[in-house]
């Protein structure tokens, strides 16, 4: 008994650092709204995170902001391992080639989470926050990283309790073959107005999709005939970027 409860306390305190994934500073009243749990339970592990350097309390605003025992474990992240920073260059790289933003998903259950975007340098360019989290219903990056899973995977997505009825399964699988057959997916304005997207799926040694290389940026710019342009380029930037992974 007393195990389960320490693994509950670890469980609620990771929720509480997860928070901060939404917002930079959050309010203990905002915490206990986001996490669903009581303000005494709230501040108590708040303390505790607090105490061991993983969230700083700011005094005149009573509010929290990660703290720098957050950076000092990120610093220690694995240079070969993570794709984020592996891929970064070849990423730059395909930024600098057709000046648009640059983006990297990896699917966590049903959603996509962005872990890497390079902005484009024009005036008006598609703002990419890391970290975002967007469902696997809509989007180029979401329907790359649904077409090259695995069957089982594939079944998974589509029982997606929250799946929104505005998107027919039979009409989104049919997508799927198609994006599958010809090596990328496209969308325009599917999840955000005014934004258009190219993805292509990133592949490990063993062909198993591992990412979703994005280019995205406004559709007036980004048209059809630009992001059919655009598929080669980053096709060939998604497989330097497999190439890159162990087996």
């Amino acid at each position: 008994m007393e195990g389960k409860k320490t693994v509950r306390a670890a469980e609620r305190a990771l929720d509480i650092l997860l928070c901060f994934t939404r917002q930079p500073t959050l309010s203990l009243t905002e915490i206990s709204h986001m996490t669903e749990l009581n303000k005494s339970t709230v501040y108590r592990l708040l303390a505790t995170c607090e105490e061991k350097g993983f969230l700083i309390r700011d005094p005149d605003t009573d509010k929290y902001r990660l703290g720098f025992r957050v950076w000092e474990l990120s610093a220690n992240l694995s240079r070969t391992d993570d794709m984020a920073v592996l891929f970064l260059q070849e990423m730059e790289r395909l930024r600098d080639q057709i000046d648009e933003t640059v983006s990297l998903y990896v699917r966590d259950g049903f959603e996509r989470v962005r872990v890497q975007a390079v902005e484009s340098l024009q005036a008006i360019r598609r703002v990419a926050p890391i970290g975002s989290r967007m469902p696997l219903a809509v989007g180029a990056s979401s329907k790359v990283l649904a077409a090259f899973a695995t069957p089982s995977d594939q079944a998974m997505i589509l029982g997606d309790p929250t799946w929104p009825e505005s998107v027919d399964r039979v009409s989104y699988l049919t997508q799927l073959q198609e994006i599958k057959k010809h090596g990328y997916a496209t969308s325009s304005e599917e999840r955000e107005a005014g934004t258009s997207a190219i993805a292509v799926p990133v592949m490990n040694p063993n062909q198993e999709v591992v990412a979703a290389l994005a280019v995205s940026g406004p559709v007036g710019r980004l048209t059809m005939e630009r992001m059919n342009e655009v598929a080669a380029p980053a096709l060939e930037a998604a497989d330097r970027m497999g190439k890159m992974l162990k087996k």
